[in-house]
């Protein structure tokens, strides 16, 4: 895990919080997404670690602080080592 930082709709796919980044970038572009209590735009917006992202899943907001960025879209176990939950 070198890279200190990662496109916000990157990461939304890594950490598998959307199937594709096409989607990520949907839900970013509606302004669905918050990082650090601002709503965000720009897919180009950089997470890193420490980060905290709100986001609709499942008709509830989610809000997690990111531990580390992921590499690569693998495994759930994987995906979820890269967040914590905080609400």
């Amino acid at each position: 895990m070198a890279d200190t930082t990662l496109r916000l709709d990157q990461f939304l796919c890594f950490a598998r919080f959307a199937k594709t980044r096409s989607l990520a970038q949907a839900l970013i572009g509606e302004g669905h997404i918050r990082l650090d209590g601002r709503t965000i735009h720009k897919s180009s917006a950089q997470v890193k670690v420490g980060s905290v992202l709100g986001l609709p899943v499942g008709g509830a907001v989610r809000v997690v602080r990111v531990n580390a960025i992921p590499l690569r879209r693998g495994p759930v176990p994987e995906a979820q080592s890269c967040y914590t939950d905080l609400v």
